[in-house]
């Protein structure tokens, strides 16, 4: 059976506020100024960089040791419950499977917003729900892709600092304890299918601002422009 032509969820361009931009600039040190670069990259593959600080790299989401994700609530639709982890390489992954991840079938537009305000840190300083928002389509998009049942699913290949977060670091490690943002950049992909059968699959890339204070759980804080990987 041929392809369906069908919406389809694209990532948008974040555009953020100066004062958000000045105050998540400042957090996580140059790493959207030293060698930083506005367009988009597809990130092909590569071994995953080891967390600064002490916190430990991670292959994948895992809760932290005795505590368990809090149960999803009926408002938020199908959009994953945040999970509690101390690791920001573990939580970028979790967050960007969650970023990618949709059924318009059974969650509304604003179940989908309520899901992912639940992974932003509140710590309104540094929080940029704009950048996260602007990734779910406008309401008339989503009732056409309602419409024709589309959902989405996905999967993280690696995760990883981006050199210029490293190197930042390296040069000034003290300068992360003010709010404890991490950039990680993730790659994966996005399995898309709608109603009769169709369905595809496509590559994904984000560069994410993750909060990982210690003795707390992470939490998202922006999607931040992609840097050198």
């Amino acid at each position: 059976m041929g392809k369906r032509s069908r919406p389809r969820v694209r990532a948008a361009t974040a555009h953020w506020s100066t004062g958000r931009r000045v105050a998540v600039l400042a957090a996580v040190l140059a790493l959207l100024l030293a060698g930083a670069s506005l367009a988009a990259y597809l990130t092909t593959g590569g071994g995953r960089g080891e967390a600064p600080s002490g916190k430990p790299s991670a292959s994948g989401p895992t809760a932290r040791p005795g505590t368990t994700a809090p149960v999803a609530e009926a408002a938020t639709g199908t959009v994953s419950p945040p999970l509690r982890l101390s690791d920001p390489l573990a939580y970028g992954r979790a967050a960007a499977v969650m970023l990618w991840s949709y059924d318009t079938r059974a969650t509304t537009r604003d179940q989908q917003l309520a899901g992912m305000h639940a992974w932003m840190t509140t710590e309104t300083k540094y929080t940029d729900w704009t950048s996260i928002q602007a990734q779910v389509p406008d309401p008339l998009l989503w009732s056409r892709m309602h419409d024709q049942g589309q959902h989405a699913t996905a999967t993280v290949s690696q995760a990883h600092f981006p050199s210029a977060f490293k190197q930042a670091l390296a040069e000034n490690p003290a300068a992360l304890t003010e709010a404890y943002i991490y950039a990680v950049t993730v790659a994966g992909k996005q399995a898309i299918a709608w109603k009769d059968g169709g369905g595809g699959a496509e590559d994904r890339s984000v560069t994410l601002a993750v909060q990982c204070r210690p003795s707390a759980d992470c939490a998202l804080v922006a999607i931040a422009p992609n840097t050198a990987p």
